[in-house]
């Protein structure tokens, strides 16, 4: 009888194999995940640092296809024909998916954030990809680096910094950057004082010779001596520098935005794209995948691991992280629409 038990409960403890990636506690493996993704510069760096070692680790190929789409992630849900395991959206979108109740919790067992920040790490229905900042650059051939404007009182300040401006056409991160001009504390820009920061933006106004459309157009202009100094994000003006362009990336008072990915609620192969968001936590990883791309993940030590001629460049770099405020998405997700509707007044008024 000894003999007996003693073999059953070996037998049982080959089968469980004691850790939660083990053969029992897994669903069955498919051939396939879908990641449905920006492409570009993203997929490709999001291939090399993740998804092969994702593939070498599991057998599990991982499909690619784009663009994010809110409006079909909503039909794919309604209709219970979910064609993606993991897709990107933008971090307001995102936030609207989870209030409607269209997507997979991210399992915390499987998939360790402690290392990320407090912003990043507690979404309960987010995973934080990355993160990008929008920034304030100018021409070192109009002021040397470091001797230019430092944040958005300067960038308001045109007797001290003349010189035409270049600004994103859109309310977002704007209405921030009014209100920091205006003397308003980074810790108390939400909710955001609408009436404020467009008496702000009233005063801007005529200097501001481009209201850009683009993340290519952004950094050009600087480039091509359009303007002196615009705003940006942080991977387009240093996409711009690493080519020897004479711009400046200055990082306070930027604005810190998350990249999100999220599971559809109901993806029949959900725990795998959890095994995946896994792999995407890895500081090692992350630095390798900020090596393409200059829009790091949200691991604190992944700074670590990526190329040190890069790493200055950052949002998450210790000297530039501290610099910086992130952005209030709910606040966004719950506004924008209006804060939209607004801009678009505004913006084309004499």
């Amino acid at each position: 009888m000894r003999a007996i038990i003693l073999a059953l409960a070996a037998a049982m403890a080959a089968g469980l194999g004691g850790g939660p990636a083990s053969a029992q506690t897994e669903p069955p493996k498919p051939a396939q995940i879908v990641v449905n993704g920006s492409g570009g510069a993203q997929e490709a760096g999001s291939k090399k640092a993740f998804f092969e070692e994702f593939e070498r680790r599991t057998g599990i190929k991982v499909v690619t296809t784009s663009p994010p789409n809110f409006a079909k992630l909503v039909a794919m849900v309604k209709a219970g024909n979910i064609e993606w395991t993991i897709t990107e959206l933008d971090i307001e979108e995102a936030i609207r998916a989870e209030q409607m109740g269209l997507l997979e919790p991210i399992d915390d067992k499987i998939v360790d954030r402690s290392r990320f920040p407090a912003e990043a790490r507690t979404r309960k229905y987010i995973f934080s990809r990355a993160v990008y900042s929008t920034v304030l650059g100018y021409r070192t051939d109009v002021w040397p680096a470091g001797q230019g404007p430092k944040d958005w009182k300067d960038f308001w300040n045109v007797a001290r910094f003349p010189g035409p401006r270049a600004m994103q056409n859109r309310p977002v991160d704007n209405l921030e950057f009014a209100l920091l001009a205006d003397g308003v504390r980074a810790d108390t820009l939400y909710p955001i004082d609408v009436d404020r920061a467009y008496r702000s933006l009233d005063r801007i106004k005529k200097h501001v010779t481009v209201w850009w459309k683009t993340g290519a157009q952004s950094a050009q202009l600087l480039i091509d001596k359009e303007v002196v100094l615009g705003t940006a994000w942080n991977g387009r003006y240093y996409a711009a520098i690493a080519k020897g362009a004479p711009l400046h990336i200055e990082w306070g008072q930027g604005s810190i935005k998350e990249s999100a990915f999220v599971i559809p609620k109901g993806a029949k192969d959900a725990y795998w794209g959890q095994r995946l968001f896994a792999v995407m936590t890895e500081a090692k990883l992350q630095g390798i995948y900020a090596n393409f791309a200059t829009y790091p993940g949200l691991n604190l030590e992944s700074v670590q691991h990526t190329d040190p001629k890069i790493a200055p460049h950052l949002p998450t770099h210790p000297d530039n992280l501290s610099r910086q405020f992130w952005q209030n998405a709910r606040w966004w997700a719950d506004n924008g629409a209006a804060m939209e509707e607004r801009w678009a007044k505004w913006v084309i008024a004499k």
